[in-house]
């Protein structure tokens, strides 16, 4: 077990670019898993991660002591722990793990959910996470969207990357042009109440950026325009919040 207390250690400065860059994500391969129960959904998937990192403090009890008991790990001092800018609350349990990649094709015949430059990191994680709650198997980001991989966004989604086929930079309007499903998005002009609304088949929705929505090219090729009724007296949804309204309700109606 070895302790590091230095900021100009190796280590550490390979930890902190693997915070701050997606370059240095991609260059590697890896990223940064926090916390027992995201560690814990990875090795369940994917196998062991490359290394484990504990915060000095989380030895003495606790969960965290207990989850690394008789393995191998790398101990930061609490204030590098924090230092690493990761999250605001350190959990006391980082790993260094390799990135999977989507292990098969798009499938153009099953659900998917499409996000068209989300850029907040917990929006995209909790997107993912809500799509697998709902059952949804496949996600395609646009080259706007936050990371999939980045810590934040693994964070968010607290385990959904391993139950989903992940593709970025994805083609948003190729993909639509050959779904052999409905394609639909939320809007509030010229569109339909989710609750009214009639589709067969799978669905792969479009949800977009925060402030702008889904971009023109996207609402014009989407089958089905939807949007949520909203008696209250805000106007919108945040997009997160209207991506769990929308695929729960499709998977209502399939149950």
């Amino acid at each position: 077990m070895k302790l590091i207390q230095s900021r100009d250690n190796v280590f550490f400065k390979s930890l902190k670019r693997l915070v701050e860059s997606g370059r240095e994500r991609r260059k590697t391969g890896q990223t940064l898993l926090d916390g027992v129960h995201l560690v814990e959904a990875y090795e369940a998937a994917l196998g062991p991660v490359d290394t484990l990192i504990v915060a000095e403090s989380a030895l003495a009890a606790g969960e965290v002591a207990a989850f690394v008991a008789g393995r191998e790990t790398v101990v930061l001092s609490d204030g590098l722990m924090r230092d690493l800018g990761l999250v605001d609350t350190p959990s006391g349990l980082l790993a260094v793990a390799r990135m999977p990649t989507a292990v098969t094709a798009v499938n153009r015949k099953k659900e998917a959910i499409l996000l068209d430059g989300v850029q907040d990191p917990g929006n995209v994680g909790t997107l993912l996470r809500t799509a697998a709650a709902a059952g949804v198997q496949q996600a395609l980001l646009s080259p706007g969207c936050a990371s999939a991989w980045s810590p934040k966004v693994l964070r968010a989604g607290q385990g959904a990357h391993f139950a989903l086929n992940i593709y970025e930079d994805a083609d948003l309007a190729g993909f639509m042009a050959d779904y052999q499903g409905t394609t639909a998005v939320t809007t509030l002009e010229l569109a339909s109440s989710l609750y009214e609304a009639r589709w067969d088949g799978p669905l792969a929705w479009i949800f977009g950026a925060e402030g702008q929505g889904v971009s023109p090219e996207l609402q014009s090729a989407a089958q089905l325009r939807i949007r949520i009724p909203m008696p209250g007296a805000v106007e919108s949804l945040n997009v997160a919040a209207a991506a769990a309204i929308c695929l729960f309700e499709a998977l209502r109606r399939k149950l």
